[in-house]
Protein backbone atom coordinates (compact mmCIF):
# COMPACT_ATOMS: atom_id res chain seq x y z
CA UNK A 1 0.00 0.00 0.00
CA UNK A 2 1.33 3.40 -1.06
CA UNK A 3 1.66 6.00 1.91
CA UNK A 4 2.67 9.74 2.47
CA UNK A 5 5.82 7.54 3.60
CA UNK A 6 6.40 5.85 0.61
CA UNK A 7 5.62 8.28 -2.38
CA UNK A 8 8.08 10.73 -0.21
CA UNK A 9 10.62 7.69 0.16
CA UNK A 10 10.34 7.30 -3.74
CA UNK A 11 10.93 10.91 -4.81
CA UNK A 12 13.54 11.51 -2.81
CA UNK A 13 15.11 7.73 -3.99
CA UNK A 14 14.41 8.30 -8.10
CA UNK A 15 17.39 9.29 -9.90
CA UNK A 16 17.33 10.35 -13.67
CA UNK A 17 20.35 7.99 -14.68
CA UNK A 18 19.96 8.68 -18.51
CA UNK A 19 18.31 11.60 -19.49
CA UNK A 20 16.50 11.58 -23.04
CA UNK A 21 17.85 13.96 -25.63
CA UNK A 22 14.36 14.83 -26.40
CA UNK A 23 11.92 17.06 -23.94
CA UNK A 24 7.97 17.57 -23.49
CA UNK A 25 6.84 18.87 -27.01
CA UNK A 26 4.35 21.87 -26.21
CA UNK A 27 1.97 20.98 -28.99
CA UNK A 28 1.82 17.54 -29.22
CA UNK A 29 2.14 14.51 -27.30
CA UNK A 30 5.65 13.04 -26.33
CA UNK A 31 6.45 9.18 -25.78
CA UNK A 32 9.82 8.28 -23.81
CA UNK A 33 11.14 4.57 -23.93
CA UNK A 34 12.14 3.83 -20.13
CA UNK A 35 14.47 1.44 -18.28
CA UNK A 36 13.64 2.20 -14.69
CA UNK A 37 15.88 -0.05 -12.35
CA UNK A 38 15.05 -0.75 -9.03
CA UNK A 39 16.81 -3.17 -6.36
CA UNK A 40 14.42 -5.73 -4.71
CA UNK A 41 14.46 -4.72 -0.52
CA UNK A 42 14.61 -8.57 -0.09
CA UNK A 43 16.96 -9.31 -2.35
CA UNK A 44 20.67 -7.11 -2.36
CA UNK A 45 22.90 -7.71 -4.97
CA UNK A 46 19.79 -8.61 -7.33
CA UNK A 47 17.98 -5.76 -9.51
CA UNK A 48 15.24 -5.71 -11.53
CA UNK A 49 14.56 -3.52 -14.87
CA UNK A 50 11.48 -2.56 -15.75
CA UNK A 51 11.15 -1.57 -19.49
CA UNK A 52 8.11 0.11 -21.38
CA UNK A 53 6.99 3.94 -22.82
CA UNK A 54 5.33 6.23 -21.05
CA UNK A 55 3.68 9.31 -22.71
CA UNK A 56 2.60 12.63 -21.66
CA UNK A 57 -0.07 13.75 -23.36
CA UNK A 58 -1.73 17.67 -23.88
CA UNK A 59 -5.70 17.88 -23.26
CA UNK A 60 -7.61 16.62 -25.88
CA UNK A 61 -10.73 18.67 -24.52
CA UNK A 62 -11.21 22.05 -22.86
CA UNK A 63 -13.13 20.99 -19.40
CA UNK A 64 -14.48 22.70 -17.03
CA UNK A 65 -12.69 23.80 -13.90
CA UNK A 66 -14.09 21.07 -11.35
CA UNK A 67 -13.34 18.83 -13.86
CA UNK A 68 -9.49 19.66 -14.36
CA UNK A 69 -6.80 16.92 -13.09
CA UNK A 70 -4.51 14.40 -14.39
CA UNK A 71 -5.65 11.40 -15.95
CA UNK A 72 -4.11 8.05 -15.41
CA UNK A 73 -4.22 5.23 -18.38
CA UNK A 74 -2.56 1.96 -17.37
CA UNK A 75 -1.22 3.28 -14.06
CA UNK A 76 -1.90 1.37 -11.02
CA UNK A 77 -3.25 2.94 -7.45
CA UNK A 78 0.11 4.20 -6.27
CA UNK A 79 0.62 6.39 -9.22
CA UNK A 80 -2.86 7.88 -8.63
CA UNK A 81 -2.05 8.09 -4.56
CA UNK A 82 0.98 10.19 -5.86
CA UNK A 83 -0.91 12.66 -7.93
CA UNK A 84 -3.73 13.17 -5.01
CA UNK A 85 -0.35 13.36 -2.35
CA UNK A 86 0.99 16.21 -5.07
CA UNK A 87 -1.69 18.53 -4.90
CA UNK A 88 -2.86 18.08 -0.70
CA UNK A 89 0.82 18.94 -0.83
CA UNK A 90 0.42 22.07 -2.75
CA UNK A 91 3.21 20.80 -4.71
CA UNK A 92 4.76 23.32 -7.23
CA UNK A 93 3.33 21.50 -10.30
CA UNK A 94 0.01 22.72 -9.61
CA UNK A 95 -0.18 24.68 -13.01
CA UNK A 96 0.17 20.92 -14.47
CA UNK A 97 -2.53 19.67 -12.22
CA UNK A 98 -5.20 22.44 -13.28
CA UNK A 99 -3.74 22.09 -16.71
CA UNK A 100 -5.28 18.78 -17.46
CA UNK A 101 -2.23 16.62 -18.62
CA UNK A 102 -2.68 12.84 -19.26
CA UNK A 103 -0.16 10.21 -18.56
CA UNK A 104 -0.14 6.62 -20.35
CA UNK A 105 1.85 3.87 -20.13
CA UNK A 106 2.56 0.74 -22.27
CA UNK A 107 2.29 -2.66 -20.21
CA UNK A 108 5.70 -3.42 -18.58
CA UNK A 109 8.34 -5.81 -19.37
CA UNK A 110 10.26 -7.16 -16.45
CA UNK A 111 13.69 -8.69 -16.21
CA UNK A 112 14.77 -9.65 -13.27
CA UNK A 113 18.90 -10.16 -12.58
CA UNK A 114 20.81 -11.90 -10.74
CA UNK A 115 23.50 -8.45 -10.49
CA UNK A 116 24.43 -5.78 -8.31
CA UNK A 117 22.41 -2.65 -9.31
CA UNK A 118 25.98 -0.18 -9.81
CA UNK A 119 26.97 -2.57 -12.67
CA UNK A 120 23.68 -3.27 -14.56
CA UNK A 121 22.96 0.84 -14.28
CA UNK A 122 26.30 1.28 -15.61
CA UNK A 123 25.75 -0.90 -18.23
CA UNK A 124 22.59 0.15 -19.20
CA UNK A 125 23.08 3.74 -19.42
CA UNK A 126 26.73 2.70 -21.62
CA UNK A 127 23.73 0.87 -23.91
CA UNK A 128 21.31 4.04 -23.78
CA UNK A 129 24.12 6.49 -25.02
CA UNK A 130 24.86 4.37 -27.87
CA UNK A 131 21.39 3.74 -28.89
CA UNK A 132 21.16 6.67 -30.93
CA UNK A 133 17.05 6.61 -29.48
CA UNK A 134 16.34 10.24 -28.70
CA UNK A 135 13.21 9.41 -26.01
CA UNK A 136 15.49 6.77 -24.22
CA UNK A 137 15.45 7.53 -20.04
CA UNK A 138 17.32 5.22 -17.60
CA UNK A 139 15.80 5.92 -14.05
CA UNK A 140 16.57 4.18 -10.88
CA UNK A 141 14.10 4.15 -8.68
CA UNK A 142 12.14 2.33 -5.49
CA UNK A 143 11.11 -1.36 -6.20
CA UNK A 144 7.64 -1.06 -4.58
CA UNK A 145 6.78 2.04 -5.39
CA UNK A 146 8.36 2.21 -9.20
CA UNK A 147 5.20 3.71 -10.62
CA UNK A 148 6.04 6.67 -8.34
CA UNK A 149 9.40 6.98 -9.80
CA UNK A 150 8.38 6.55 -13.35
CA UNK A 151 5.87 9.29 -12.84
CA UNK A 152 8.41 11.30 -10.73
CA UNK A 153 10.81 10.88 -14.20
CA UNK A 154 7.74 12.69 -15.97
CA UNK A 155 7.74 15.50 -13.75
CA UNK A 156 11.13 15.86 -14.50
CA UNK A 157 10.71 16.37 -18.08
CA UNK A 158 8.01 18.78 -17.43
CA UNK A 159 10.05 20.80 -15.75
CA UNK A 160 13.18 20.51 -17.67
CA UNK A 161 10.59 21.68 -20.50
CA UNK A 162 9.69 24.35 -19.45
CA UNK A 163 11.13 26.97 -20.79
CA UNK A 164 11.02 25.54 -24.33
CA UNK A 165 7.10 25.64 -23.71
CA UNK A 166 6.95 28.95 -22.55
CA UNK A 167 8.98 30.23 -25.79
CA UNK A 168 6.41 28.26 -27.87
CA UNK A 169 3.45 29.96 -26.14
CA UNK A 170 4.77 33.43 -26.68
CA UNK A 171 6.22 32.41 -30.47
CA UNK A 172 2.46 32.20 -31.29
CA UNK A 173 0.74 34.51 -29.41
CA UNK A 174 -0.93 32.44 -27.07
CA UNK A 175 1.00 34.63 -23.63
Amino acid sequence: MVNDSSVAYAMQNTKVLYVPDRRIDTFGDTRFNFLLLTEPMDAVGHCRIRSGWVEANRPRILRPADMMGVEMDGFGAEARRFMEWMAEQGAPMQALLKYGFRFARSEVHVEYLHENMNEVADRVVKEALHSGDSFRAVVQGVDDAWEVSLLCFMLEMIQQSHDINIYDFKRRGLI
